[in-house]
Protein backbone atom coordinates (compact mmCIF):
# COMPACT_ATOMS: atom_id res chain seq x y z
CA UNK A 1 0.00 0.00 0.00
CA UNK A 2 2.80 2.41 0.90
CA UNK A 3 4.53 1.59 -2.30
CA UNK A 4 1.48 2.45 -4.30
CA UNK A 5 1.19 5.80 -2.52
CA UNK A 6 4.84 6.64 -3.33
CA UNK A 7 4.28 5.86 -6.99
CA UNK A 8 1.15 8.04 -7.07
CA UNK A 9 2.98 11.03 -5.56
CA UNK A 10 5.87 10.61 -7.99
CA UNK A 11 3.46 10.56 -10.92
CA UNK A 12 1.77 13.75 -9.68
CA UNK A 13 5.07 15.59 -9.36
CA UNK A 14 5.97 14.59 -12.86
CA UNK A 15 2.66 15.89 -14.18
CA UNK A 16 3.13 19.23 -12.44
CA UNK A 17 6.64 19.65 -13.87
CA UNK A 18 5.38 18.94 -17.33
CA UNK A 19 2.55 21.47 -16.98
CA UNK A 20 5.03 24.13 -15.83
CA UNK A 21 7.23 23.56 -18.85
CA UNK A 22 4.26 23.78 -21.18
CA UNK A 23 3.14 27.13 -19.62
CA UNK A 24 6.62 28.64 -19.95
CA UNK A 25 6.78 27.61 -23.60
CA UNK A 26 3.38 29.21 -24.27
CA UNK A 27 4.46 32.50 -22.58
CA UNK A 28 7.55 32.80 -24.77
CA UNK A 29 5.52 32.06 -27.87
CA UNK A 30 3.07 34.81 -26.97
CA UNK A 31 5.83 37.38 -26.39
CA UNK A 32 7.40 36.64 -29.74
CA UNK A 33 4.07 36.97 -31.60
CA UNK A 34 3.14 40.28 -29.90
CA UNK A 35 6.45 41.92 -30.76
CA UNK A 36 6.07 40.95 -34.35
CA UNK A 37 2.50 42.33 -34.49
CA UNK A 38 3.45 45.64 -32.85
CA UNK A 39 6.26 46.18 -35.21
CA UNK A 40 4.00 45.77 -38.24
CA UNK A 41 0.96 47.89 -37.07
CA UNK A 42 0.65 51.36 -38.77
CA UNK A 43 -1.10 54.47 -37.36
CA UNK A 44 -2.39 57.78 -38.68
CA UNK A 45 -3.64 61.16 -37.32
CA UNK A 46 -5.78 64.07 -38.52
CA UNK A 47 -3.51 66.97 -39.56
CA UNK A 48 -6.25 69.61 -40.01
CA UNK A 49 -6.28 71.98 -37.00
CA UNK A 50 -9.80 73.13 -37.88
CA UNK A 51 -11.05 69.86 -36.42
CA UNK A 52 -10.06 70.36 -32.84
CA UNK A 53 -11.78 67.25 -31.56
CA UNK A 54 -9.90 64.99 -34.04
CA UNK A 55 -6.62 66.83 -34.61
CA UNK A 56 -3.51 64.73 -33.68
CA UNK A 57 -5.66 61.95 -32.29
CA UNK A 58 -3.73 58.64 -33.12
CA UNK A 59 -5.71 56.03 -35.02
CA UNK A 60 -4.47 52.41 -35.70
CA UNK A 61 -4.90 51.47 -39.32
CA UNK A 62 -7.27 48.57 -39.92
CA UNK A 63 -5.54 45.18 -40.67
CA UNK A 64 -7.24 45.12 -44.04
CA UNK A 65 -5.14 48.15 -45.12
CA UNK A 66 -2.03 45.88 -45.15
CA UNK A 67 1.19 47.52 -46.25
CA UNK A 68 -0.63 50.48 -47.94
CA UNK A 69 -1.38 51.98 -44.54
CA UNK A 70 -4.18 54.50 -43.89
CA UNK A 71 -5.01 58.13 -43.25
CA UNK A 72 -7.59 59.78 -40.97
CA UNK A 73 -10.64 61.40 -42.50
CA UNK A 74 -10.79 64.47 -40.24
CA UNK A 75 -14.46 65.22 -40.82
CA UNK A 76 -15.58 61.76 -39.66
CA UNK A 77 -12.47 61.28 -37.47
CA UNK A 78 -12.06 57.70 -38.81
CA UNK A 79 -9.04 55.88 -40.36
CA UNK A 80 -9.38 55.15 -44.08
CA UNK A 81 -7.14 52.74 -46.03
CA UNK A 82 -4.76 54.26 -48.49
CA UNK A 83 -2.56 57.33 -48.57
CA UNK A 84 -4.00 60.78 -47.84
CA UNK A 85 -4.86 62.58 -51.12
CA UNK A 86 -5.34 65.90 -49.26
CA UNK A 87 -9.13 65.77 -49.22
CA UNK A 88 -9.20 65.26 -45.47
CA UNK A 89 -7.36 68.56 -44.94
CA UNK A 90 -9.67 70.52 -47.31
CA UNK A 91 -12.87 69.53 -45.60
CA UNK A 92 -14.44 72.38 -43.70
CA UNK A 93 -16.07 71.51 -40.47
CA UNK A 94 -19.84 71.91 -40.63
CA UNK A 95 -21.70 73.45 -37.79
CA UNK A 96 -23.87 70.72 -36.48
CA UNK A 97 -27.49 71.50 -37.11
CA UNK A 98 -29.27 72.46 -33.99
CA UNK A 99 -32.46 70.57 -33.58
CA UNK A 100 -35.09 72.97 -32.30
CA UNK A 101 -36.27 71.95 -28.93
CA UNK A 102 -40.01 71.92 -28.71
CA UNK A 103 -40.95 73.14 -25.25
CA UNK A 104 -42.86 70.67 -23.24
CA UNK A 105 -46.41 71.99 -22.97
CA UNK A 106 -47.69 72.74 -19.52
CA UNK A 107 -51.04 71.29 -18.67
CA UNK A 108 -53.31 72.94 -17.79
CA UNK A 109 -52.24 76.26 -19.33
CA UNK A 110 -51.77 79.00 -16.79
CA UNK A 111 -54.86 81.08 -16.10
CA UNK A 112 -54.29 84.58 -17.50
CA UNK A 113 -54.17 87.27 -14.89
CA UNK A 114 -57.44 89.18 -15.17
CA UNK A 115 -57.03 92.84 -16.02
CA UNK A 116 -59.20 94.93 -13.77
CA UNK A 117 -60.59 97.82 -15.82
CA UNK A 118 -60.25 101.27 -14.39
CA UNK A 119 -63.49 102.20 -12.67
CA UNK A 120 -65.66 104.64 -14.55
CA UNK A 121 -65.71 107.89 -12.62
CA UNK A 122 -69.05 108.31 -10.93
CA UNK A 123 -70.65 111.70 -11.31
CA UNK A 124 -72.05 112.61 -7.91
CA UNK A 125 -75.77 113.09 -7.81
CA UNK A 126 -76.66 116.69 -7.52
CA UNK A 127 -77.32 117.64 -4.02
CA UNK A 128 -80.25 119.77 -3.38
CA UNK A 129 -79.02 122.59 -1.20
CA UNK A 130 -80.66 123.06 2.14
CA UNK A 131 -82.98 126.06 2.30
CA UNK A 132 -81.10 129.18 3.29
CA UNK A 133 -81.93 130.20 6.81
CA UNK A 134 -83.76 133.52 6.77
CA UNK A 135 -82.03 136.48 8.36
CA UNK A 136 -83.07 139.92 9.54
CA UNK A 137 -81.57 143.18 10.79
CA UNK A 138 -82.49 146.13 12.97
CA UNK A 139 -83.12 148.99 10.56
CA UNK A 140 -83.68 151.77 13.08
CA UNK A 141 -80.59 153.98 13.20
CA UNK A 142 -81.73 155.34 16.57
CA UNK A 143 -80.34 152.13 18.09
CA UNK A 144 -76.66 152.29 17.02
CA UNK A 145 -75.60 149.20 18.99
CA UNK A 146 -78.11 147.05 17.10
CA UNK A 147 -78.52 148.97 13.86
CA UNK A 148 -77.89 146.81 10.78
CA UNK A 149 -76.59 143.88 12.87
CA UNK A 150 -77.68 140.68 11.10
CA UNK A 151 -79.53 137.98 13.03
CA UNK A 152 -80.52 134.46 11.96
CA UNK A 153 -84.24 133.85 12.33
CA UNK A 154 -85.20 131.22 14.94
CA UNK A 155 -86.26 127.80 13.67
CA UNK A 156 -89.79 128.56 14.86
CA UNK A 157 -90.05 131.37 12.28
CA UNK A 158 -90.45 129.57 8.91
CA UNK A 159 -91.65 132.69 7.08
CA UNK A 160 -89.13 135.11 8.55
CA UNK A 161 -88.51 137.30 11.55
CA UNK A 162 -88.01 140.87 12.67
CA UNK A 163 -85.37 142.23 14.99
CA UNK A 164 -86.56 144.09 18.06
CA UNK A 165 -84.06 146.95 18.07
CA UNK A 166 -84.59 147.63 21.80
CA UNK A 167 -83.63 144.12 22.92
CA UNK A 168 -81.63 143.46 19.72
CA UNK A 169 -83.15 139.99 19.39
CA UNK A 170 -84.90 138.32 16.45
CA UNK A 171 -88.61 137.58 16.88
CA UNK A 172 -91.01 135.70 14.61
CA UNK A 173 -92.82 138.20 12.39
CA UNK A 174 -96.13 136.38 12.68
CA UNK A 175 -96.10 136.33 16.50
CA UNK A 176 -95.90 140.09 17.06
CA UNK A 177 -98.81 142.48 17.58
CA UNK A 178 -99.92 143.76 14.19
CA UNK A 179 -99.20 140.49 12.33
CA UNK A 180 -101.47 139.08 9.61
CA UNK A 181 -100.22 135.69 8.38
CA UNK A 182 -101.25 132.28 7.14
CA UNK A 183 -104.99 131.37 6.98
CA UNK A 184 -105.32 134.52 7.99
CA UNK A 185 -104.12 134.60 11.55
CA UNK A 186 -104.16 138.02 13.21
CA UNK A 187 -102.31 139.21 16.30
CA UNK A 188 -104.15 142.27 17.55
CA UNK A 189 -102.73 145.40 19.07
CA UNK A 190 -103.83 143.96 22.41
CA UNK A 191 -101.66 140.87 21.81
CA UNK A 192 -104.63 138.51 21.38
CA UNK A 193 -104.44 136.04 18.49
CA UNK A 194 -107.56 135.34 16.40
CA UNK A 195 -108.58 134.16 12.92
CA UNK A 196 -110.68 136.03 10.38
CA UNK A 197 -111.56 133.86 7.38
CA UNK A 198 -113.65 136.21 5.23
CA UNK A 199 -114.38 134.80 1.77
CA UNK A 200 -112.28 134.03 -1.28
CA UNK A 201 -112.07 136.67 -4.04
CA UNK A 202 -113.46 139.37 -1.75
CA UNK A 203 -111.97 142.55 -0.24
CA UNK A 204 -112.10 143.43 3.44
CA UNK A 205 -111.21 146.46 5.51
CA UNK A 206 -108.23 145.57 7.70
CA UNK A 207 -107.78 149.03 9.21
CA UNK A 208 -109.53 152.36 8.83
CA UNK A 209 -108.54 155.61 10.52
CA UNK A 210 -108.82 159.27 9.64
CA UNK A 211 -105.59 159.35 7.61
CA UNK A 212 -104.87 155.67 6.97
CA UNK A 213 -107.02 153.01 5.33
CA UNK A 214 -105.85 149.47 4.51
CA UNK A 215 -107.90 146.91 2.61
CA UNK A 216 -106.96 143.30 1.96
CA UNK A 217 -107.84 141.08 -1.02
CA UNK A 218 -108.52 137.48 -0.01
CA UNK A 219 -107.88 134.43 -2.21
CA UNK A 220 -108.72 130.86 -1.27
CA UNK A 221 -110.21 127.44 -1.88
CA UNK A 222 -113.52 126.00 -0.85
CA UNK A 223 -113.25 123.58 2.06
CA UNK A 224 -115.52 120.68 1.15
CA UNK A 225 -115.69 119.45 4.75
CA UNK A 226 -116.59 122.81 6.30
CA UNK A 227 -118.98 125.66 5.62
CA UNK A 228 -116.21 128.18 4.91
CA UNK A 229 -113.30 128.84 2.57
CA UNK A 230 -109.61 128.41 3.19
CA UNK A 231 -108.38 131.98 2.67
CA UNK A 232 -105.15 133.99 2.50
CA UNK A 233 -104.37 137.70 2.01
CA UNK A 234 -103.06 138.03 -1.55
CA UNK A 235 -102.76 141.83 -1.73
CA UNK A 236 -103.29 145.03 0.23
CA UNK A 237 -104.30 148.52 -0.86
CA UNK A 238 -103.05 151.33 1.38
CA UNK A 239 -104.61 154.81 1.33
CA UNK A 240 -103.02 157.74 3.20
CA UNK A 241 -103.06 161.50 2.63
CA UNK A 242 -103.85 161.66 -1.10
CA UNK A 243 -101.69 158.66 -2.06
CA UNK A 244 -102.15 154.94 -2.51
CA UNK A 245 -99.77 151.98 -2.43
CA UNK A 246 -100.45 148.52 -3.83
CA UNK A 247 -98.55 145.46 -2.58
CA UNK A 248 -99.45 142.05 -4.00
CA UNK A 249 -98.25 138.47 -4.44
CA UNK A 250 -98.29 137.44 -8.09
CA UNK A 251 -100.14 134.24 -8.90
CA UNK A 252 -97.57 131.44 -9.05
CA UNK A 253 -97.79 127.78 -10.09
CA UNK A 254 -94.52 126.31 -8.78
CA UNK A 255 -92.70 128.23 -6.09
CA UNK A 256 -89.05 129.24 -6.40
CA UNK A 257 -87.82 131.51 -3.63
CA UNK A 258 -85.12 132.93 -5.92
CA UNK A 259 -87.77 134.33 -8.27
CA UNK A 260 -89.31 137.60 -7.14
CA UNK A 261 -93.12 137.51 -7.05
CA UNK A 262 -93.77 140.91 -5.44
CA UNK A 263 -95.98 143.39 -7.32
CA UNK A 264 -95.80 147.08 -6.31
CA UNK A 265 -97.32 150.37 -7.40
CA UNK A 266 -97.51 153.92 -6.08
CA UNK A 267 -100.39 156.15 -7.15
CA UNK A 268 -101.15 153.72 -9.99
CA UNK A 269 -97.57 153.61 -11.34
CA UNK A 270 -95.67 150.30 -11.15
CA UNK A 271 -92.50 150.24 -9.04
CA UNK A 272 -89.54 148.06 -10.00
CA UNK A 273 -86.89 147.44 -7.35
CA UNK A 274 -83.48 145.92 -8.22
CA UNK A 275 -83.16 142.43 -6.76
CA UNK A 276 -80.62 143.44 -4.15
CA UNK A 277 -81.06 143.41 -0.40
CA UNK A 278 -81.31 147.02 0.72
CA UNK A 279 -82.45 148.30 -2.70
CA UNK A 280 -84.63 151.32 -1.97
CA UNK A 281 -87.28 153.30 -3.81
CA UNK A 282 -88.21 156.77 -2.53
CA UNK A 283 -91.10 158.89 -3.69
CA UNK A 284 -90.20 161.99 -5.66
CA UNK A 285 -93.30 163.81 -4.45
CA UNK A 286 -92.82 162.94 -0.78
CA UNK A 287 -89.42 161.78 0.48
CA UNK A 288 -91.00 160.35 3.64
CA UNK A 289 -92.45 157.53 1.52
CA UNK A 290 -90.06 154.63 0.81
CA UNK A 291 -90.07 150.97 -0.17
CA UNK A 292 -86.97 148.86 0.62
CA UNK A 293 -86.03 145.26 -0.07
CA UNK A 294 -85.28 143.40 3.17
CA UNK A 295 -84.19 140.39 1.12
CA UNK A 296 -83.02 139.80 -2.44
CA UNK A 297 -86.51 138.63 -3.44
CA UNK A 298 -90.04 138.52 -2.02
CA UNK A 299 -89.38 140.59 1.11
CA UNK A 300 -90.03 144.32 1.34
CA UNK A 301 -90.64 147.09 3.86
CA UNK A 302 -93.03 149.96 3.09
CA UNK A 303 -92.69 152.98 5.33
CA UNK A 304 -94.26 156.41 5.61
CA UNK A 305 -92.41 158.29 8.31
CA UNK A 306 -94.59 159.22 11.26
CA UNK A 307 -97.56 157.19 9.95
CA UNK A 308 -96.92 153.45 9.46
CA UNK A 309 -94.45 150.71 8.60
CA UNK A 310 -95.43 147.47 6.85
CA UNK A 311 -93.21 144.42 6.46
CA UNK A 312 -94.51 142.21 3.64
CA UNK A 313 -93.17 138.78 2.65
CA UNK A 314 -94.50 136.82 -0.32
CA UNK A 315 -94.76 133.13 0.62
CA UNK A 316 -96.41 130.00 -0.89
CA UNK A 317 -98.52 127.27 0.64
CA UNK A 318 -95.99 124.47 1.06
CA UNK A 319 -96.69 120.79 0.49
CA UNK A 320 -96.26 120.22 4.22
CA UNK A 321 -98.83 122.89 5.10
CA UNK A 322 -101.23 121.51 2.50
CA UNK A 323 -100.87 117.99 3.93
CA UNK A 324 -101.32 119.05 7.56
CA UNK A 325 -104.31 121.34 6.96
CA UNK A 326 -105.80 119.39 4.05
CA UNK A 327 -105.67 122.40 1.72
CA UNK A 328 -105.43 120.14 -1.38
CA UNK A 329 -103.03 122.51 -3.14
CA UNK A 330 -102.14 121.39 -6.69
CA UNK A 331 -99.22 122.11 -9.03
CA UNK A 332 -101.37 124.64 -10.90
CA UNK A 333 -101.34 127.20 -8.09
CA UNK A 334 -99.33 127.36 -4.87
CA UNK A 335 -101.54 130.25 -3.62
CA UNK A 336 -98.72 132.72 -3.10
CA UNK A 337 -99.84 135.24 -0.50
CA UNK A 338 -98.59 137.90 1.89
CA UNK A 339 -97.35 137.49 5.44
CA UNK A 340 -97.68 140.96 6.93
CA UNK A 341 -96.45 142.80 10.00
CA UNK A 342 -97.86 146.28 10.71
CA UNK A 343 -96.56 149.07 12.91
CA UNK A 344 -98.63 152.23 13.37
CA UNK A 345 -97.30 155.55 14.69
CA UNK A 346 -100.29 157.93 14.73
CA UNK A 347 -103.56 156.04 15.11
CA UNK A 348 -106.56 157.73 16.63
CA UNK A 349 -108.64 156.27 19.44
CA UNK A 350 -111.48 155.64 16.96
CA UNK A 351 -109.56 153.37 14.59
CA UNK A 352 -111.48 150.35 13.24
CA UNK A 353 -111.24 147.41 10.86
CA UNK A 354 -110.55 143.71 11.38
CA UNK A 355 -107.09 144.50 12.81
CA UNK A 356 -107.52 148.22 13.44
CA UNK A 357 -110.24 147.82 16.07
CA UNK A 358 -107.77 146.04 18.38
CA UNK A 359 -105.84 149.35 18.65
CA UNK A 360 -108.92 151.38 19.67
CA UNK A 361 -108.97 152.90 23.14
CA UNK A 362 -112.04 151.11 24.50
CA UNK A 363 -111.74 147.87 22.51
CA UNK A 364 -112.70 144.64 24.26
CA UNK A 365 -112.02 141.42 22.34
CA UNK A 366 -115.11 139.40 21.47
CA UNK A 367 -113.30 136.24 20.45
CA UNK A 368 -113.70 133.09 22.52
CA UNK A 369 -110.46 133.07 24.45
CA UNK A 370 -110.47 129.39 25.40
CA UNK A 371 -111.01 128.14 21.85
CA UNK A 372 -108.22 126.32 20.06
CA UNK A 373 -108.90 128.53 17.03
CA UNK A 374 -110.62 131.78 18.15
CA UNK A 375 -112.46 133.29 15.17
CA UNK A 376 -113.45 136.92 14.59
CA UNK A 377 -116.82 137.23 12.87
CA UNK A 378 -118.50 140.26 11.31
CA UNK A 379 -117.71 139.73 7.63
CA UNK A 380 -120.50 142.10 6.57
CA UNK A 381 -119.29 145.19 8.39
CA UNK A 382 -115.72 144.76 7.11
CA UNK A 383 -116.59 144.02 3.47
CA UNK A 384 -115.55 146.62 0.89
CA UNK A 385 -116.31 146.81 -2.81
CA UNK A 386 -112.75 147.35 -4.03
CA UNK A 387 -109.18 147.14 -2.81
CA UNK A 388 -108.91 150.95 -2.84
CA UNK A 389 -112.45 151.77 -1.72
CA UNK A 390 -113.24 153.03 1.76
CA UNK A 391 -116.89 152.03 1.74
CA UNK A 392 -116.93 149.36 4.45
CA UNK A 393 -119.41 149.90 7.29
CA UNK A 394 -116.65 150.84 9.75
CA UNK A 395 -114.73 153.22 7.46
CA UNK A 396 -113.07 156.22 9.17
CA UNK A 397 -110.80 157.50 6.40
CA UNK A 398 -110.85 161.19 5.45
CA UNK A 399 -107.33 161.70 4.13
CA UNK A 400 -106.86 164.93 2.17
CA UNK A 401 -110.43 165.08 0.79
CA UNK A 402 -111.23 168.23 2.69
CA UNK A 403 -108.23 170.01 1.11
CA UNK A 404 -108.13 168.35 -2.30
CA UNK A 405 -111.72 168.21 -3.46
CA UNK A 406 -111.97 164.42 -3.39
CA UNK A 407 -108.76 163.34 -5.11
CA UNK A 408 -108.47 160.32 -2.87
CA UNK A 409 -111.91 159.12 -3.92
CA UNK A 410 -110.54 159.10 -7.47
CA UNK A 411 -107.86 156.68 -6.27
CA UNK A 412 -110.63 154.63 -4.72
CA UNK A 413 -111.96 153.84 -8.17
CA UNK A 414 -108.62 152.31 -9.24
CA UNK A 415 -108.51 148.53 -9.65
CA UNK A 416 -105.01 147.00 -9.37
CA UNK A 417 -104.04 143.41 -10.08
CA UNK A 418 -101.14 141.28 -11.31
CA UNK A 419 -101.01 138.29 -13.64
CA UNK A 420 -99.24 134.97 -13.17
CA UNK A 421 -96.40 135.80 -15.56
CA UNK A 422 -96.01 139.53 -15.08
CA UNK A 423 -93.33 141.32 -13.11
CA UNK A 424 -95.47 144.31 -12.16
CA UNK A 425 -98.99 145.42 -11.47
CA UNK A 426 -101.67 147.02 -13.64
CA UNK A 427 -104.10 149.59 -12.26
CA UNK A 428 -107.25 150.64 -14.14
CA UNK A 429 -109.98 153.17 -13.39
Amino acid sequence: MARAMVQLVSASVMILLMMGQLAEAARKLSDDGGSSSSSTESTATCKNTKYKECHNLVHVCPKKCGDSGCHVHCRSCKPICGPDDGSSDDDEPTTPATTPVTPTPIYPPPTPTPVTPSPTPVTPAPVTPSPTKKRSRCRNSKYPKCYHVEHACPAACPTGCVVDCVSCKPMCSCDQPGAVCQDPRFVGGDGITFYFHGKQNRDFCLLSDSNLHINGHFIGKRNQNMNRDFTWVQAIGVLFNDHQIYVGAQKTATWDDSVDRVALSFDGQPIYLPELEGAKWQSEVDSSISITRSGVTNRIIIEVEGNFKITANVVPITEEESRIHNYAITSEDCFAHLDLAFKFYSLSEDVNGVLGQTYAKNYVSRVKMGAAMPVMGGDNKFTTSNLFEKDCAVARFIGSESNDGGSSSEYGRLNCSSGIDGTGVVCKR
